[in-house]
């Protein structure tokens, strides 16, 4: 509880930091490429879009194989499921706690490079970027890479299909709304694996 008490001041702290620093006007990040949007049979699709979806593409692959074929990427995965454990078998386990908060630092600030361009950057939309990705996390299965992924993409086309079809100003809503529902109805997740469930209840 302290630790989290703790999280959420430093967290108020640093948008206020930010805030004094850059200010409350928005930032705007130019594409990586200049041109017109591509046509995908039919659907306009702006050229950092197709930027977004590589560079997640990428980052899945690498994260892939790091945690599968890597000694770090499997001591990190070790700790993850049963910490005790990995320590009893010589895992520095404040090590690789170390090392994952550096490497989702890494990966935030990728996504957060690849974003910007198409939504507005400001000082403060850190916790809802952080919101929606615990979201896919959770209804995906925490610890199913593959779940995160599939839980990422529903929930940016449910937003997608709200804004177009309700609302803009509703969008950001769908992810509180499906975290909820989640909890209540299937708190293990919906692509969670039996040897998920089984690490956890060992």
């Amino acid at each position: 509880m302290l630790m989290i008490m703790i999280t959420v001041a430093v967290s108020i702290l640093l948008r206020g930091v930010l805030m004094f620093s850059f200010g409350k006007e928005p930032y705007v990040y130019p594409s990586f490429t200049e041109g017109e949007p591509v046509n995908v049979y039919g659907a306009i699709i702006q050229q950092q879009t197709l930027w977004v979806i590589g560079i997640t593409g990428f980052c899945i692959v690498s994260l892939f194989f790091f945690f599968k074929k890597t000694i770090v990427g499997k001591a990190m995965l070790a700790c993850a499921v049963n910490p005790t454990a990995a320590q009893l078998v010589g895992i520095n386990v404040s090590r690789m706690v170390m090392f994952s908060f550096v490497l989702s630092g890494i990966v935030g600030a990728i996504g957060g490079m690849a974003i910007t361009p198409i939504s507005l950057m400001e000082y403060d939309k850190g916790p809802m970027l952080a919101v929606k990705g615990f979201c896919a996390a959770i209804m995906g299965g925490l610890g199913s890479n593959r779940g995160a992924v599939i839980g990422g993409f529903l929930i940016g086309i449910l937003e997608s299909m709200t804004a177009g079809y309700i609302h803009s100003g509703m969008k950001d809503g769908i992810a509180l709304i499906i975290l909820l529902l989640i909890l209540f109805f299937k708190p293990a997740g919906l692509f969670v694996s039996k040897t998920m469930l089984e690490l956890r209840k060992f």
